[in-house]
């Protein structure tokens, strides 16, 4: 089973959840990280480390050849330097917006899974700006 964060046009509603997730996913979870996200004037966010919730889903797939289409999506390529790289794929962890099994102060940690960020460089490359509330959406843009 693959597992993915996403935050940005992937997630449940948004234009390329269609097209790459649909009728691939079998369950989404809403969740979220800590980071950074930031709106990129290019249409769609770029999410770097940080220490801020960052609110997304978690999808689950059967077929972990979804990793390889969401790479190319991402123009992210595993032998290229991270630099060169538009998204880096790497595990981060991820944490249940499900407020009913969580200790107050400490949310719930649902595990490592993988997702698609951004240097910090690149993003103020691109013009993004800090998108301070954490949640993405294209109709808020």
């Amino acid at each position: 089973m693959i597992k993915v964060f996403v935050y940005g046009t992937l997630k449940p509603g948004e234009e390329n959840y269609t097209k790459y997730c649909a009728d691939r996913v079998i369950d989404s979870l809403p969740a979220f990280t800590m980071g950074k996200l930031y709106t990129l004037p290019q249409g769609y966010p770029a999410m770097t480390l940080g220490n801020s919730p960052v609110w997304g889903y978690m999808l689950y797939f059967a077929d972990s050849d979804i990793l390889a289409e969401l790479d190319q999506l991402e123009d992210y390529h595993p032998s290229r330097q991270s630099s060169e790289n538009l998204y880096n794929r790497r595990y981060i962890n991820i944490f249940s917006q499900d407020h009913t099994n969580t200790t107050p102060g400490r949310p719930q940690r649902i595990g490592e899974v993988w997702a698609y960020l951004m240097e910090e460089k690149l993003v103020h490359q691109l013009g993004g700006t800090l998108q301070d509330d954490g949640l993405w959406s294209a109709s808020k843009q």
